[in-house]
């Protein structure tokens, strides 16, 4: 399947941005630089690997393109020259927001993938779920943390959820893809953000009951 460029561009920028909070929770746990790349790794690749193997793509993104891996090798190599001046000036919020724009990229890159492969549109968000969430999933499971899509009561699959299904939706009224993958990127990180910023949060289910 070939991609179109600027959905060549939404999954490097996705890839990115996850790297980015590998990064940061790996260099949290002090872990060294083959933990670091490890956890960068899986951040930045864990998602859409498990797109690639469901939709039955073949090679894997990351191994068709190989300049993804240099790119986080990059990171990895640069680390000490940025994130210490990252950190100094916007603190615990930069893994938030690399996190959310990660989220919002792969969630309409896993729900374009699917779509051009004629799954139905629920097949397709789902994918987009999934392709979104699995990295942050894997992060969390190597830095030795409950996942924060489990036990973080903030909305963040649901926010994918949603960014899919606008652009699903603005996709059937013949929209150029520019617009309606910005659209669905921009709902999806911007309920994340919304959601972070307001500390909106899910109940418990079933509810808890005294």
């Amino acid at each position: 399947m070939n991609l179109h460029p600027f959905l060549v561009a939404i999954e490097v920028g996705g890839t990115l941005a996850f790297a980015m909070s590998g990064l940061i929770e790996a260099t949290r746990k002090r872990m060294d630089i083959v933990g670091v790349f490890s956890v960068a790794f899986v951040s930045a690749f864990g998602g859409g690997t498990l797109r690639d193997i469901l939709l039955d793509r073949r090679p894997l993104f990351w191994i068709e393109n190989q300049e993804y891996l240099w790119l986080v090798l990059a990171m990895v190599a640069t680390t000490p020259l940025w994130l210490q001046t990252l950190r100094h000036k916007v603190g615990g919020r930069l893994m938030e927001l690399a996190d959310a724009l990660g989220l919002g990229l792969f969630a309409i890159s896993g729900a374009t993938l699917a779509d051009a492969a004629g799954m139905p549109a629920l097949v397709s968000m789902m994918m987009g779920v999934v392709t979104a969430v699995f990295g942050g999933v894997s992060r969390d499971v190597l830095c030795n943390e409950v996942p924060k899509v489990y036990s973080d009561h903030r909305p963040y699959a649901m926010c994918a959820l949603f960014g899919c299904g606008v652009f699903l939706a603005l996709n059937t009224t013949g929209l150029p893809l520019p617009i309606t993958t910005l659209a669905g990127i921009a709902a999806a990180t911007g309920s994340r953000l919304l959601a972070l910023v307001f500390d909106v949060r899910l109940p418990a289910w079933p509810a808890h009951r005294d």
